[in-house]
């Protein structure tokens, strides 16, 4: 596998992750009252199905069977989040700061991939990809910052 191959294949998890995550936490901050910030967060997480279908069609061009889910971990992340809203009450707080520990990650992911050896033609995409995740991670630290 190249390395433009192993890394579009981890920033596929990454964004499905995102995508799984964004989806998860604007329900629960609609049924919290807080439908501003839901509409923003269902926003990011069309935005990451986006991005992932993007790569997706690259890795088929590699040959590749690209990824169609999230990680593991993500599910992980995911599920403690819901346990976490249940003894909470789906507190906007806690919700808020699972997301930006999403963001957190997804973050170190995209500066993984700049860092690597990959094709210009894959880091070009990279870059593009990665200033739709640090706005969404500016936001959502923002919104953290200001609860």
């Amino acid at each position: 596998m190249s390395n433009d191959e192993h890394i579009c294949n981890s920033l596929i998890h990454t964004l499905e992750d995102g995508k799984n995550g964004f989806e998860a936490a604007a329900t629960k901050l609609a049924d919290d009252g807080r439908p501003d910030v839901a509409a923003q967060f269902a926003r990011f997480a069309t935005e990451r199905g986006q991005m992932a279908a993007e790569l997706k069609g690259i890795a088929k061009n590699y040959g590749d069977t690209p990824p169609e889910n999230g990680t593991a971990a993500g599910a992980l992340h995911r599920g403690w989040m819901g346990l976490k809203d249940a003894l909470t009450g789906s507190d906007a707080d806690a919700v808020i700061a699972s997301a930006e520990r999403g963001e957190d990650h997804a973050m170190e992911q995209f500066r993984d991939a700049m860092k690597a050896d990959v094709s210009p033609e894959f880091k070009a995409v990279v870059i593009r990809q990665m200033t739709n995740v640090e706005h969404a991670h500016d936001y959502v630290s923002a919104l953290k910052k200001s609860a």
